[in-house]
């Protein structure tokens, strides 16, 4: 197992690419702390975790409040005494046309995605660095390089790109990893709300001709967050079906 006995805090656990990455990464023998604001979701996905036999936990807080994420690693820490890996998934979208864009659409994109993801891994320094070892996958998204009627996101997105690459550095010298997932379009609850046309477009703009599953961006997130990755950091990896070639 590739994951034997390291400690995972997951972020936006509760569906989609959080909950695959979580099921992947107990497959592998990690112990799992999971995080959503969406509670419905989280319970689902830890008790069906919980009755295969998983060790989990369940870390509640919001990733854009400090006193949050500063207790969703004390209760990591508290039941698993070290945290190993974090993946900062949670994320969110409110597309508008720029000029119709309300700042509240920027300021929920931007707290959660972009200051969201910062503050889980300032609050995960201090144990990594103390035990001289981390791994910390965020995640971007091929929306990163711009689309229509998501500045907000976009924003957030290369803010992650431009963050990591500077906590990478930063966090070298501790032995902590800091690496960048970037999907493309996926099949995830986000996107099922997605019109036909709008997803046939889409799909037809990539070069794999489909849409990723879920579980295909957890392999790129279970291999950073391996031994098998010690070597790289500060790394964008596009898990995208070729979409940004030539970009």
């Amino acid at each position: 197992m590739r994951l034997k006995d390291k400690v995972a805090l997951i972020t936006g656990a509760g569906s989609g690419i959080g909950e695959a990455t979580a099921r992947r990464f107990i497959a592998e023998g990690a112990l799992v702390a999971l995080n959503d604001v969406n509670t419905e979701g989280i319970t689902r996905v830890s008790r069906e975790l919980a009755a295969q036999g998983a060790r989990v936990i369940v870390v509640e807080g919001n990733v854009t409040s400090k006193s949050d994420v500063e207790q969703m690693v004390e209760n990591t820490l508290k039941e698993y005494k070290r945290i190993d890996i974090l993946i900062n998934n949670a994320g969110i979208n409110k597309d508008a046309l720029t000029k119709k864009m309300t700042e509240e659409q920027w300021d929920s994109v931007i707290d959660v995605n972009l200051k969201g993801t910062f503050l889980c891994c300032q609050a995960v320094f201090g144990p990594m660095s103390e035990q001289k070892y981390g791994k910390i996958n965020n995640t971007a998204s091929i929306g990163a390089y711009g689309n229509i009627g998501q500045a907000n996101y976009a924003a957030s997105k290369a803010g992650v790109v431009g963050m990591s690459w500077a906590l990478a550095l930063e966090y070298a010298r501790y032995n902590i990893n800091v690496n960048v997932v970037a999907p493309g379009a996926t099949n995830t609850p986000m996107t099922a709300g997605m019109p036909d046309k709008v997803r046939d477009m889409i799909i037809n703009s990539i070069p794999l001709k489909r849409m990723a599953d879920p579980a295909e961006i957890t392999n790129a997130h279970l291999f950073l967050a391996s031994d098998e990755a010690n070597y790289i950091t500060g790394q964008v990896i596009f898990v995208d079906g070729g979409i940004t070639i030539g970009i």
